[in-house]
């Protein structure tokens, strides 16, 4: 009786650990690649408003904000006033890094 017990357990735990697995969202890694916000370029330069697809992929390269932020050649487009109005217009926090 006791192994009946112990494999109900084990059954059933197995049936909930698979439950919650299939409900947890999957997480899509980013690919940083400074080429990705290419159509942020002529907004952040010249401060005219950004596009839809800018803020989109501003939105999608957020987690990798930082990384610009540390490259030398990257950082002066990242960090300049222009940039912080893109983002501030697409709803993007910028993070402290």
């Amino acid at each position: 009786m006791k192994n009946l017990s112990f494999v109900t357990v084990c059954a059933v735990a197995m049936v909930a650990a698979a439950v919650l697995l299939s409900e947890a969202p999957s997480a899509e890694a980013v690919t940083c690649s400074p080429l990705q916000m290419s159509s942020c370029l002529s907004a952040i330069t010249s401060g005219s408003p950004p596009s839809s697809q800018c803020c989109a992929k501003l939105k999608e390269q957020k987690p990798c904000l930082c990384g610009y932020l540390k490259d030398p050649n990257l950082r002066q487009y990242v960090n300049s006033p222009n940039a912080r109005n893109v983002a501030a217009k697409c709803g993007v926090s910028l993070p402290k890094c």
